[in-house]
Formats: C-alpha cells, sequence, structure tokens
C-alpha cells in the first residue's frame, strides 16, 4: 500500500486499491527494471507527500516530467537543486518577474511552493530516459483525471492554474463554480508569446486567495 504520510493515504485509497494503479505498477516494474526511468522511484508521488490534500491553495498542472538525467523529481516544471532551468521554466520566472517583480534567479527546485500549498501535478507521472510522453499511456492520465476531480470534490476553494491546451482539457474535470481557474497558453518556447507572458498568473493566485482569507503563496525561493 501507498504510503504519502498524510491525507492524501485516504483521499486516494480506492485509487491506489484499485485496478488501474495495479496496471500501472506493474508497468512500471517492468519499467524501471529495464530502462532509466524519472523521476526516481521514491519521488514518483513527491507532490503527494509535499503537499497535503487539505492544505491544497494552488494546483499547477504539468504534463509529464523532464525526461534528461537528474531533472525531475516529482514536482511538475521543477528541476532538482543545481540543475540548469529548462526554457518552460525560464519563462515562467520572466512572467514571474514581470508580474510580481520577483526574481528566482537560477533556482529550480520549486518545493518551497510545495511546502506552501502548491500542488504541482503532472497528468503523468514518469517518463522514460529522453523520450517524451512514453508514459502517457500507461494509465496515469486516468489516475491524475481522478485526482483532480477529488481535489474539486473538495469543499474548500482553490485555484487551479491551467497552462496550454493539454492542461485546460482538465478545465471540465473541475467545478468552476466552486474553484478559481487560471489559464493561459503553456510557457514553453514555441506558445509563451502567445497568452502566457502578461497573463499574470501570480498575481491573480494571490489576489484570490486573499480574498477568500487564505495566506497568499510567497513566490520568492530566495528565503
Amino acid at each position: 500500500m501507498l504510503d504519502f504520510g498524510n491525507d492524501w493515504n485516504e483521499v486516494l485509497s480506492d485509487l491506489t486499491e484499485g485496478e488501474n494503479y495495479k496496471k500501472i505498477r506493474k508497468f512500471l516494474i517492468e519499467e524501471y527494471s529495464n530502462h532509466y526511468v524519472y523521476p526516481p522511484m521514491d519521488l514518483i508521488f513527491n507532490a503527494f507527500k509535499l503537499t497535503p490534500y487539505n492544505k491544497v491553495k494552488a494546483v499547477i498542472l504539468g504534463q509529464d516530467p523532464y525526461h534528461e538525467y537528474g531533472q525531475a523529481h516529482g514536482l511538475c516544471f521543477s528541476v532538482t537543486e543545481g540543475t540548469p532551468l529548462p526554457p518552460s521554466l525560464k519563462n515562467i520566472y520572466k512572467e514571474l518577474k514581470s508580474d510580481l517583480g520577483v526574481d528566482n534567479g537560477l533556482i529550480g527546485d520549486l518545493t518551497p511552493w510545495a511546502k506552501q500549498g502548491v500542488l504541482l501535478l503532472n497528468a503523468t507521472l514518469t517518463v522514460r530516459d529522453g523520450q517524451a510522453n512514453s508514459h502517457a499511456k500507461c494509465g496515469w492520465g486516468e489516475f491524475t483525471d481522478e485526482v483532480i476531480r477529488l481535489l474539486s470534490a473538495r469543499e474548500k476553494p482553490m485555484v487551479f492554474i491551467l497552462w496550454g491546451g493539454n492542461a485546460r482539457a482538465k478545465k471540465q474535470l473541475i467545478d468552476t463554480k466552486k474553484h478559481f481557474i487560471v489559464e493561459s497558453a503553456h510557457p514553453s518556447p514555441l506558445s509563451a508569446s502567445y497568452g502566457f507572458f502578461g497573463s499574470k498568473p501570480f498575481s491573480k493566485t494571490n489576489g484570490y486567495l486573499k480574498s477568500i482569507g487564505e495566506t497568499p503563496i510567497v513566490w520568492s525561493l530566495n528565503n
């Protein structure tokens, strides 16, 4: 049985004991045994371990983990300490600086965001080395769609930050009357200039959190 170390244990019990997860687990045993797979096995559920269900203030949805050695550690858009910033994260930081004047420099580990209640969730939680989306059809999509439904079902509202077409397609899983949606183009170099830059997701998120009496997110990693 999976142990997240927090209230996700109960929230996800039906999911982690279901047939779809058994299928994913069987697939992963084979993959990790025969290929380089990211993130390391003990970090697959890092986002859940760092951000308990009842502490989630905002959700950022990514697609799948970075597929080069030493980058992925279970948080979308985040890289391990000392790793060069990937292009999308560079653009996220450009928008953060434009939006709030925050400069995170070369720090790529977003763990402090997760610890404040930002669930950094990829739609697919694993990937084979050098092969983007290689695990997209192993069952993770069904798993994380249900996670989004369970977040949407929570009574206390939160912010869903949806960047790009894949993330925005998940809007149908969210109760938009209860929760606040921030959406735009994806921060990748291919699309950032077509609606991501200037979208002000960080100030919008904090503005909403303040409006419901929640402590805003400290987006600076230099504290």
